[in-house]
């Protein structure tokens, strides 16, 4: 028996759907009939749901679908942007664009380093006190890291648990949640260090991501993680210790403590949670369970999140 995510009722032989991951009986088991946030990454006038991958699908006008017919001057009537063109790639699969700009960033500043004057890097890469309003840093800061451990760890927490907020709340939803908890993170840090009057250097993922962690939280707190991949907890029992992990530093040691930005990943933190609740209220909620293998800091004084 399992339950219905949309009408609540108990069902024998419930359906799961493949695009958000969601419990349906047999009423609700389409996506059009349980608000699936997959159809919000769908953009098809004629009204084939269809995932581009699947070259039997036939459309009204002939046309497959078939990834071969989304590459530009491959399939017939591709247009980069449109139905099945460059973009249709992106849809569904923000998540891992993102964790693929992460590593092409950090690429880049790795190779500038050899070329550029340190200055000159620094006003690139870093969100720091003593340009606060060097705005592109808010952005490119988030993206680069500040060292290989930092960049793999960041990577391993939005590869495994990205995707599964994005099937819940669309990938334009997912982007915004992002960009929004990684902008906030970092100015929470810089804000506040340059409110002491101390100097700080940010740069990393990780408050963004912390975002991600925070609505996953909400949506399904007793979802199980194997920490360090060998103890099993519930996601809830690790979001609170984070978090008073951070607090406890911070207090003890300094917002920069260790080099790393801590109130940065608590700001992250709380966007998530706040988003989370919001959509907790909304109805929404996670999946019970990871589903590995599916298609869809900063800190003080040279500090890193």
């Amino acid at each position: 028996m399992a339950k219905c995510d949309q009408c609540g009722r108990q069902e024998n032989m419930p359906y799961r759907c493949r695009y958000c991951g969601g419990t349906f009986c047999g009423d609700h088991r389409l996506p059009e009939n349980h608000a699936c946030p997959g159809l919000e990454n769908w953009n098809d006038p004629k009204g084939v749901f269809d995932s581009g991958f699947d070259d039997s699908v036939r459309h009204p006008d002939g046309r497959t679908g078939g990834i071969l017919e989304s590459v530009p001057g491959v399939g017939s009537g591709a247009t980069v942007g449109g139905r099945g063109g460059v973009l249709a790639y992106f849809r569904g699969n923000l998540a891992y664009t993102l964790l693929a700009l992460m590593w092409v960033t950090f690429l880049l500043q790795l190779a500038l380093q050899f070329v550029l004057p340190p200055r000159t890097w620094a006003a690139i890469f870093l969100l720091s006190t003593e340009h606060p309003l060097y705005v592109w840093t808010w952005l490119t800061s988030m993206f680069a890291h500040g060292g290989f451990g930092h960049i793999v760890v960041n990577s391993i927490v939005l590869y495994f648990f990205g995707p599964i907020v994005e099937r819940r709340v669309g990938s334009r939803a997912f982007l915004a949640l992002f960009l929004v908890a990684g902008l906030v993170a970092g100015l929470a840090q810089t804000g506040t260090a340059l409110f002491l009057g101390e100097t700080s250097r940010v740069l990393g993922a990780s408050g963004a991501i912390m975002g991600v962690m925070g609505v996953l939280t909400v949506l399904n707190p007793q979802l199980r993680v194997y920490l360090y991949f060998i103890l099993p907890l519930p996601l809830w029992v690790i979001t609170i210790g984070f978090a008073a992990y951070s607090v406890f530093i911070a207090l003890g040691g300094g917002i920069g403590a260790g080099g790393t930005a801590h109130l940065a990943h608590l700001g992250g933190l709380v966007v998530g949670l706040a988003y989370g609740e919001w959509l907790r209220r909304q109805g929404e909620r996670a999946p019970e369970q990871l589903r590995f293998g599916t298609r869809r800091g900063p800190g003080g004084p040279g500090g890193r999140f």
